[in-house]
């Protein structure tokens, strides 16, 4: 018994750790360096001055987003000569490129041939010649001072890549598809943010962030986190990550549950497959506080800590069983069972749309651990064809 109790309780706080611990430690940190280190003042240059930066868009099939991309893209305040307009539509069969045909401002890549996302990139960035590359999706709309924004974060040399924030348009009444998401992103956003202001933020979000031109390297075509990989291994180099909320991208949430599903579990077997291939990230004696970073933001999430979650209940009822300490243990035990009934009401109430979403958090933050541990047989029978089916949104 006293092996269980020492398993329950390093799995207790594994978990404290990975989804409440770390930003507190990691706000902690982020304050005492501030102490001793003030954040230098950046100024934005003259338009004059600005670089020549493209934006860059993969997209397949999205007919129906094209023009209000396009008009958004054209509003980015940032000298129009200076900003190149770049989609590469691989496969699609839609009306997307003759869309596309319709605007002169945008420049156009397509083979017949779908070959999957990275593929797209790779192709894509090949013909790309300015010193800076904004990736945004085509279905996430980007706020005007976005551009400047992320080229001022350039300005210190260090950083090699700029993550974007990711916002979901959350309304009054949401259902929890995008009341869960929209709670996940917005204390997603916030580690981020300290992340960037401790040393590095770990890993940007595709829908909109930016590197340095000479630092691209293709992916594999087979990746599933592109963006988290690509970012990464730019940070492997010596680079920084910082983060920008003042550049964010709006993107609706997914239509519902089955469709959130869809995409988590994918995101879930990229997290494994990226472990993967930067486990050179892991050792703390080459990469330093970034490998800390990384495994304490990202790694936990997704390989162990969602199976000790799931492994605290049964620990508890054996622990409880055998009669010791049976207050502590019952506490424990009623705590657990309340959070998972909160967690089914929110299941029931998943495809309502409600003013008050707060039982869509721990359904949701159930939902996020379960994903993970369906994306183990989702990546074991991924075929590494880089193509997959996107999700619907709202």
């Amino acid at each position: 018994m006293k092996t269980l109790e020492i398993i329950f309780w390093f799995s207790s706080f594994i978990v404290f750790y990975t989804y409440l611990g770390y930003g507190i430690l990691l706000y902690l940190l982020v304050k005492i360096k501030e102490i001793y280190y003030k954040p230098l003042k950046k100024i934005l240059p003259d338009d004059n001055e600005l670089p020549e930066v493209t934006l860059f868009i993969t997209a397949y099939n999205e007919e129906v987003v094209v023009d209000e991309k396009m008009r958004n893209s054209l509003k980015l305040n940032y000298p129009p000569e200076k900003l190149h307009i770049v989609w590469t539509t691989d496969g699609s069969n839609d009306a997307t490129n003759e869309r596309l045909s319709a605007w002169p401002q945008a420049t156009v890549f397509f083979q017949p041939e779908r070959q999957g996302k990275m593929a797209a990139m790779n192709r894509g960035m090949s013909f790309v010649k300015t010193s800076l590359v904004i990736f945004t999706d085509a279905n996430t709309m980007v706020n005007a001072e976005a551009i400047r924004n992320i080229v001022l974060a350039f300005s210190n040399p260090k950083v090699g890549c700029v993550a974007g924030e990711k916002r979901i348009a959350v309304q009054t009444k949401d259902k929890a598809s995008v009341g869960g998401e929209g709670f996940y992103w917005k204390y997603e956003s916030t580690l981020k943010a300290l992340d960037a202001r401790l040393y590095s933020a770990v890993g940007a979000a595709g829908e909109l962030f930016a590197i340095r031109r000479e630092l691209f390297n293709e992916i594999e075509r087979d990746t599933l986190l592109d963006d988290f990989v690509l970012s990464l291994r730019i940070a492997m180099q010596g680079y920084k990550i910082d983060y920008c909320s003042e550049a964010y991208a709006i993107e609706s949430g997914s239509m519902n549950m089955k469709e959130e599903e869809k995409r988590k579990v994918r995101i879930s077997a990229g997290g494994l497959q990226a472990i993967w291939r930067l486990k050179a990230l892991l050792n703390p004696l080459r990469y330093g506080l970034l490998s800390f970073q990384y495994i304490s933001h990202r790694v936990l999430r997704w390989s162990i800590t969602p199976i000790l979650l799931f492994a605290l209940m049964p620990l508890n009822m054996v622990l409880l069983a055998s009669g010791i300490s049976p207050m502590l243990y019952g506490i424990i035990l009623i705590l657990q069972l309340l959070f998972y009934l909160m967690a089914a009401a929110g299941r029931k109430l998943s495809s309502r749309q409600i003013k008050t979403k707060i039982l869509f958090i721990p359904y949701y933050f159930f939902f996020m651990n379960i994903s993970v541990i369906k994306g183990i047989p989702y990546l074991w029978n991924y075929r590494g064809s880089g193509v997959w089916e996107k999700s619907k949104r709202v």
